[in-house]
């Protein structure tokens, strides 16, 4: 996938560590040609000197192919930046939230996604880059465990599973817990057992630490290819 990370601050910086170790190809910008150097010499991340608030840096940065912007600088930056991305296309714009009143501008100026300062962690914003399916609902236990819904979708390889063969599989992740199902259809809610058969459009609760969440997601929604035989 192809991401602009708009501020190399902490946040951004961390961010793109885990995007570059996921092999995503990224492109920072920052207005700091020294943040910007020591960024590239640690991660390898292509780097732009320059505004985020400036077209022809988003330009530079590659906006054209861009699949994600992730504006992570201050709120009237980042309100600026979105404006411009989505003018130029980008499909997905992530933007940090640190003064609540920007929230409404931030919906009228296109952000698909925002990340409200006070509740950010890194894991969230991955979850949103990665896998937009996925919806983190509550956190538990000081934040070491989070509670997300997943929907199943058509043609995944899940579905005629029981959540006992999902659950002993090897790539299934240990940490992972199925909570509830819930069935669109009927509007039942289930509280699921090992013999419960995984169906096309559940809704699963799943309760998980933050850094399992892709892997068992993963095993979920992947769909069957052409020709794909059980």
């Amino acid at each position: 996938m192809f991401i602009i990370v708009a501020g190399a601050n902490l946040i951004g910086k961390e961010i793109t560590k885990m995007l570059v170790k996921s092999s995503h190809d990224i492109v920072v910008i920052d207005k700091n040609r020294e943040m910007c150097e020591a960024l590239y010499a640690e991660t390898g991340a292509v780097t732009v000197n320059g505004s985020a608030t400036d077209i022809h840096t988003l330009q530079e940065a590659g906006a054209a192919r861009a699949e994600v912007i992730l504006c992570l600088m201050q709120d009237s930056d980042n309100l600026a930046c979105a404006i411009l991305s989505k003018s130029l296309g980008i499909p997905r714009i992530i933007a940090r939230l640190r003064d609540p009143h920007y929230e409404q501008a931030y919906k009228g100026a296109g952000v698909t996604t925002i990340v409200n300062v006070a509740g950010l962690l890194i894991n969230q914003v991955m979850t949103e880059i990665e896998q937009p399916e996925v919806k983190r609902i509550m956190t538990l236990g000081g934040e070491k465990a989070e509670v997300y819904m997943v929907k199943i979708p058509k043609k995944a390889k899940s579905a005629g599973k029981k959540i006992m063969e999902i659950v002993n599989q090897a790539i299934f992740p240990k940490e992972c817990v199925f909570m509830g199902i819930y069935h669109e259809e009927d509007g039942n809610f289930l509280i699921p057992r090992g013999d419960y058969t995984i169906r096309e459009e559940d809704t699963v609760f799943l309760v998980s630490k933050p850094e399992y969440i892709k892997q068992a997601t993963d095993v979920l929604t992947t769909v069957k290819s052409i020709g794909y035989q059980k």
